[in-house]
């Protein structure tokens, strides 16, 4: 297929002078030889007693034109409409300033709220608007010609514009084929590092960085093109533009930086001094990001069924396992039971029904997570739940030679289930005992905090260590299951089910280092 018929080669022409509408069409889609075009030339320089309007030869190597035309401001907004509705808008609208009615600039606003693509023209000898408010009103993508023109001139705006058209509507094609791939996380990686490349190469910058955004307003950085931080403040720069709200597929410029949003990653990109991008440029990269954050939520989705399938695969083995243990592990207190009957006397008779019972509780936890079981809540102390936790967590005297240190008020309720809450506690400070141990930390201490937030109505609980805090490299994904570093003998699962019995319960949890590891939860307040 050729150029030519490949692009949108619409145009449409709202002029309220018939001579004006008549002579672009004419240079455009020619219908007489040059002598005869000559002679006209000639006529209307002795009729207007000025060079109007130079009619050339014109060449073969351009596209096939077909050119509408309209009276006023009006008609062309109707005839704009239905080429809409007919799947064939027009590529350039050359449109007259100075008109009866609507003026030029009425128009195009107008227009704009039927068609943002257009390339709008504006052809005049004379006009009431500055340029700055005509792109303040009518958009950067607009052109600006005066009276008289020469035919190339006509034929240059014209071949330009649907040039540009075609090439915004392939690239929209395309974008919306590469954003209906599915990545995985070592794709999502590359794809990430390209969209930086090709924003920054698009904006014509050699300044540009990308970091992904957390839900506490934390930045991450990610990659960076040159010198950036050392231009740019870029801690002021985020807190500045925060508060503005940018949309997670949208672009805007603030003063000499272009921020793009792509899901949940934000790209800086430095411009050059005064620069202003024009809106096609704005619309072209809108269009790219709104195709990276497709990409991103495929790759998203992606890990997920893998996910799902991985935990498919574990239920299936724990309900195969515990078909098989479950008997047993009940026979074992039926056993104790019957020694205490025969007035058997051991010590360890109460330490077998406790592991009994955690072996049960764990099988249970598992099974809940795979399945997503709901949870059962009623009143509770929170005191009475964090107690209990430590109790369990305190395995074969796990927390000996640990100061635990609590500051809860006696009184605090919590409105939830008992039993996921108590292993909520055990979880965190269990993990939080093994990693002091493993690493000797000296005076290890685990403190746990609880502090109302009447003004929001939540509860807040602090779990904080003194060790070494939690690598970088799982810090942003320690609450994803299978993910384990520090403990040998560790599933993968604790934190996840964690933050899933936490999420149950309307709830919210997050991590972060602060000499050493601090888990913070929220919960309704009761």
């Amino acid at each position: 297929m050729s150029m030519k018929e490949k692009f949108n080669t619409s145009v449409l022409v709202i002029d309220d002078e018939e001579i004006v509408r008549d002579s672009i069409e004419d240079i455009l889609v020619p219908k007489i030889n040059f002598r005869e075009q000559q002679t006209i030339t000639e006529a209307a320089n002795i009729l207007f007693e000025e060079e109007h309007i130079l009619l050339k030869p014109v060449s073969g190597n351009i596209p096939r034109f077909s050119v509408d035309k309209a009276s006023n401001g009006m008609q062309g907004l109707e005839m704009v409409k239905k080429s809409i509705e007919n799947n064939h808008p027009y590529a350039v609208i050359f449109l007259d300033m100075r008109m009866p009615g609507w003026d030029g600039l009425e128009t195009a606003i107008q227009i704009r709220k039927y068609d943002s693509k257009a390339e709008i023209i504006f052809v005049t000898a004379f006009s009431d608007h500055s340029i700055e408010d005509i792109v303040a009103k009518a958009g950067q993508n607009v052109g600006y010609h005066c009276k008289p023109y020469a035919t190339e001139e006509i034929i240059q705006l014209a071949t330009k514009a649907v040039t540009d058209y075609s090439k915004l509507r392939n690239l929209e094609q395309l974008i919306e084929v590469i954003s209906s791939i599915s990545l995985d996380e070592q794709q999502l990686h590359s794809l990430l590092r390209n969209i930086l490349d090709q924003l920054a190469g698009y904006v014509d910058t050699d300044m540009a960085l990308m970091g992904k955004l957390y839900d506490n307003n934390s930045y991450e950085k990610l990659f960076s093109i040159g010198a950036l931080e050392e231009t740019i403040n870029l801690d002021e720069l985020i807190s500045r533009i925060l508060p503005i709200h940018i949309g997670k597929e949208d672009v805007v410029q603030v003063d000499e930086v272009v921020l793009a949003r792509v899901d949940d990653y934000i790209i800086f990109a430095a411009l050059k001094k005064n620069e202003k991008l024009k809106t096609e440029k704005l619309y072209l990269l809108k269009l790219f990001v709104q195709s990276a954050a497709k990409a991103i939520q495929n790759a998203s989705l992606h890990e997920e069924l893998i996910l799902q399938e991985k935990l498919s695969a574990v239920g299936k083995a724990i309900g195969m396992v515990m078909h098989d243990l479950k008997p047993p592990i009940h026979y074992i207190k039926i056993l104790t039971g019957m020694m205490r009957e025969e007035k058997v006397v051991s010590r360890w008779m109460d330490a077998i029904d406790q592991c009994a019972d955690q072996a049960t509780a764990i099988f249970d936890d598992f099974l809940d997570f795979i399945k997503g079981n709901p949870i059962g809540k009623k009143l509770v102390l929170l005191e009475k739940v964090i107690a209990g936790g430590i109790i369990m967590a305190d395995e074969k005297s796990k927390l000996d030679g640990i100061s635990i240190i609590k500051n809860i008020q006696a009184a605090q309720l919590v409105n939830g289930d008992e039993s996921k809450l108590k292993r909520v506690i055990m979880n965190l400070v269990g993990n939080a005992a093994d990693v002091l141990k493993q690493n000797k930390t000296a005076e290890p201490c685990i403190q746990i905090t609880a502090i109302p937030d009447d003004a929001n109505a939540l509860l807040h609980i602090y779990i904080k260590d003194n060790g070494p805090g939690i690598p970088e490299a799982i810090l942003k994904t320690v609450f994803d299951p299978f993910v384990t570093k520090q403990k040998s003998n560790g599933t993968g699962l604790g934190l996840a089910i964690v933050k899933q019995y936490i999420q149950a319960h309307g709830g919210n949890i997050k991590v972060e280092n602060n000499n050493g590891a601090l888990f913070t939860i929220e919960l309704p307040a009761e």
